[in-house]
């Protein structure tokens, strides 16, 4: 399989096996194995299916490598004339994980015949 559009805290993905991606923070420890079940998309030897929102049985297994924060952003709030100014800093928590590999599961497979 050459690549799956997995949907994953809110975003959109497109990963192939061996991708490093970082994704809104999960509960799991550093080595932990995860299973994303939304694939939306997977593109096989044989031409690209697409689901209806998803695709029932296919899958991406994925092994936590790092959980971490981004670098930190400032919020600068201000209203002219007014005196008013707001300075804050954010650092949002996220998840990075490597994709060992795709399933397709059975109707993916049952559409390429």
């Amino acid at each position: 399989m050459n690549y799956a559009v997995i949907a994953a805290g809110g975003k959109q993905h497109k990963v192939a096996p061996g991708d490093r991606l970082k994704i809104e923070k999960i509960e799991a420890g550093i080595g932990d194995q995860v299973t994303f079940d939304r694939v939306l998309a997977i593109e096989t030897g044989s031409g690209l299916q697409v689901g209806r929102p998803t695709l029932k049985g296919a899958r991406v297994v994925a092994r936590v490598v790092a959980q971490d924060r981004a670098r930190k952003i400032l919020v600068f709030k201000k209203k002219r004339r007014k005196q008013y100014r707001r300075t804050r800093g954010h650092r949002q928590a996220f998840t990075a994980v490597v994709v060992e590999e795709i399933h397709a599961g059975r109707q993916a497979k049952d559409e390429e015949k």
